[in-house]
């Protein structure tokens, strides 16, 4: 039996023009339709260029409520196509607290709510936790017409807790909104590993729990960094089904097959030998010794 379900992606470049930001995403997200899309994922922060390269008050004007704007003109969007729709955006929850949150829209125009991200970064050029707020909602999974879906974001994707947490809540596919990149003073050998590693430990997400995992992406230079595009789909044993190029914007359409979840984990069944009797010392954040 086959479960098939066409997964879009949409990675792209962004200005500093926000209304030309969403009406570009919503022409993309009219190409995948028209090729078949059923769930559509925007990259990390689709409406303005990647802010949090500085630490400036001004970009606090950016945000806007969830539902609200941007997430209203898709909600009619998605139902015009029948399609799902994964939003990130950046949210106004009230007056001094903003988070980076992603909305989610059913194929019939129903806002079925939000993730907050929950990891936030502070590097240079990713200074996060001026912004954002840590999200407060918990992992959050969504029902929708076509799939069950599990959404995190960005930062999240290091954690093998966020990816476990939300399979266990009946995620079948794990999107992952992101914006990430290279800085222009590194070479290409540091460029290669920081890549690899970043998809290595997607997929690992994928192994560990049996699930899909869509991680979206976006291109063009911003402040000095190169985002690195490869938005890429793997499969419940990490196979790479589809990858993006690092430079080009582009509109991906991949059919998946989530029956294939229960296939690998009934032949490689890490769900049904979890020793949950041993893991309380995963709550500590370091085990000092006495």
């Amino acid at each position: 039996m086959t479960q098939k379900v066409n997964i879009g992606l949409v990675q792209m470049s962004c200005t500093d023009d926000k209304g030309k930001n969403l009406e570009k995403a919503i022409a993309k997200i009219k190409s995948a339709a028209a090729k078949g899309a059923q769930i559509i994922c925007l990259q990390e922060l689709f409406t303005s260029l990647y802010f949090c390269d500085v630490e400036d008050y001004d970009h606090f004007l950016l945000a806007e409520s969830i539902p609200g704007p941007s997430s209203n003109h898709l909600s009619e969007l998605a139902k015009e196509l029948n399609v799902v729709i994964i939003a990130s955006l950046f949210e106004k929850r009230t007056q001094g607290i903003y988070h980076n949150t992603t909305a989610v829209l059913d194929a019939d125009g129903t806002y079925l709510g939000k993730y907050r991200k929950m990891h936030i970064p502070d590097d240079p050029g990713f200074y996060e936790k001026f912004y954002f707020t840590p999200g407060d909602l918990g992992y959050k999974v969504f029902k929708t017409k076509f799939a069950t879906i599990g959404v995190l974001i960005c930062w999240d994707q290091w954690y093998p807790e966020a990816a476990r947490i939300t399979s266990l809540m009946g995620a079948e596919i794990l999107f992952y909104p992101t914006a990430i990149g290279w800085a222009h003073t590194q070479n290409e050998t540091t460029n290669t590993e920081q890549y690899n590693a970043w998809q290595t430990i997607q997929r690992s997400h994928a192994i560990a729990n049996g699930v899909h995992v869509v991680s979206v992406n976006r291109v063009g230079n911003e402040a000095g960094v190169n985002f690195w595009g490869g938005s890429f789909i793997s499969n419940p044993f990490g196979t790479i089904l589809h990858q993006a190029s690092h430079k080009e914007e582009e509109v991906i359409v991949q059919e998946i097959d989530l029956a294939k979840t229960d296939s690998y984990r009934t032949h490689w069944p890490f769900l049904r030998d979890r020793r949950i009797d041993s893991y309380q010392p995963i709550t500590k954040r370091y085990l000092d010794e006495e």
